[in-house]
């Protein structure tokens, strides 16, 4: 069935370049054939289309974008019907010249035919504010894209193309273009041990998730508010920020992505702006979490102009204000300390939620929760070990993760767990912090 709708749109597209070349002088948006959304459902590309709602003039550069991939030969199967058309001067040629490839310039015949006015219209469609180039749907085989060439091949970026053709998303791995990588968890809010108070802060961004479209969209708010939500996590490290972070992503259902600062931040002046520019390109309008740890180093406090490096310091932080400001996701800065960032960015943020580190009652909790059933502890009270060691919950998990793997290479009998061999790993975890061991 979905073979069938598939093969039904690029018909229609068929019928649109043969009616062109057949009426060269006639109007798009009267003559051409009629095209129904509706008559296109149940099926990916048909229902991505509708979702969008797409113009039919987006509609037939989506489908002639998708051409060399999912019917390279239809051009030339007009060609050999109709070998004098002028459609076929404005499309680019195989290395064999066997087959024929939708340019920019074809685009713009089809939709506007002989007349230059319509053409040039056409182009309204390839700005930076057109949905499919806004949505990065389109590309071209130029990589300027600031100087494109009307001669430039038209296509659909790969991870568009698994989208709109079978209906799943290709998320991008960690490269110079794209300096993050994707975060994922297998643990549940009950995993991550914290104040109620802050556990609820935390849910009330998963609210927004689930309430900004009615808000901005069905209650017209987009005028009055900006888009996007800015939140900060700070706290001590091993606190949770980047495990809260992965369960916003896994319970909105949306990919999480922390971003590698280092690869950002560049010695050369203006290079961290374009860096920041790529990255937050790809991100725009995907409904991506990106997660900036250690935020300090990009979103710290404006120095006092001393030097030509301070003044472009500064600069990279009011490019990153505006970025943050207008980008429509959601953006988590982590800093071990709030005071660290600068005051124009806090200001900014929806939401500042504090992770502290965890009180007895808590450490309590992640003993218990994360310890597993195979360990037997020998006469160890896990209460008195919460109370008197303060540890982080990652120092904990280090500690549980060092005494099972000990207790499993000593072949112990029923797995048994002394208390000395505890403390050892505690004092391992105090000794790497340069924290005092008693």
């Amino acid at each position: 069935m979905e073979l069938k709708q598939l093969q039904k749109l690029f018909t229609h597209l068929e019928d649109v370049i043969i009616w062109r070349i057949k009426n060269p002088s006639e109007d798009f948006n009267t003559g051409m054939p009629e095209f129904k959304t509706d008559d296109y459902k149940n099926f990916p590309l048909g229902d991505y289309i509708s979702r969008k709602e797409f113009a039919h003039q987006e509609v037939v550069i989506l489908l002639m974008a998708l051409l060399p991939r999912l019917d390279p030969s239809l051009l030339k199967r007009i060609y050999l019907e109709f070998p004098n058309s002028e459609l076929f001067d404005f499309c680019s040629g195989s290395d064999n010249g066997r087959l024929f490839y939708p340019t920019i310039q074809t685009v713009q015949y089809i939709l506007g035919g002989d007349s230059i006015s319509e053409r040039l219209k056409a182009l309204d469609y390839f700005s930076s504010d057109s949905i499919l180039i806004k949505e990065e749907l389109i590309v071209f085989s130029s990589s300027a894209h600031d100087h494109t060439p009307m001669s430039s091949q038209v296509s659909v970026h790969q991870e568009a193309f698994n989208a709109v053709v079978f209906g799943s998303e290709l998320l991008p791995k960690m490269s110079n273009d794209f300096p993050a990588e994707q975060l994922h968890t297998r643990r549940s809010w009950s995993d991550l041990i914290l104040p109620k108070i802050t556990l609820d802060e935390l849910q009330s961004i998963e609210a927004w998730y689930n309430s900004s479209r009615i808000l901005m969209e069905d209650w017209d708010m987009q005028k009055k508010l900006k888009p996007g939500f800015r939140v900060l996590f700070y706290g001590e490290p091993g606190t949770g920020k980047t495990l809260a972070a992965s369960l916003l992503g896994k319970y909105t259902k949306r990919p999480v992505f922390r971003v590698d600062v280092s690869m950002l931040v560049s010695k050369y002046i203006g290079e961290t702006e374009k860096q920041l520019s790529k990255l937050f390109d790809k991100a725009e309008n995907k409904n991506w979490i990106l997660f900036f740890d250690e935020a300090d180093a990009i979103f710290g406090k404006r120095t006092n102009v001393r030097d030509a490096h301070d003044k472009y310091a500064n600069q990279e932080v009011s490019y990153l204000l505006q970025r943050i400001e207008t980008f429509s996701g959601l953006i988590i800065l982590a800093s071990n300390f709030k005071n660290n960032m600068d005051k124009a960015f806090t200001r900014r943020f929806h939401s500042c939620i504090k992770f502290g580190n965890p009180k007895h009652e808590e450490r309590l909790r992640i003993w218990e929760q994360n310890l597993p059933q195979q360990l037997q502890l020998e006469d160890i009270n896990i209460s008195n070990i919460a109370k008197r060691y303060e540890l982080t919950g990652s120092n904990i998990m280090n500690i549980i993760q060092d005494v099972s793997l000990k207790t499993i290479a000593s072949k112990s009998p029923d797995y048994k767990v002394s208390l000395d061999m505890l403390l050892e790993s505690i004092k391992k975890e105090y000794v790497k912090e340069d924290k005092i061991f008693v």
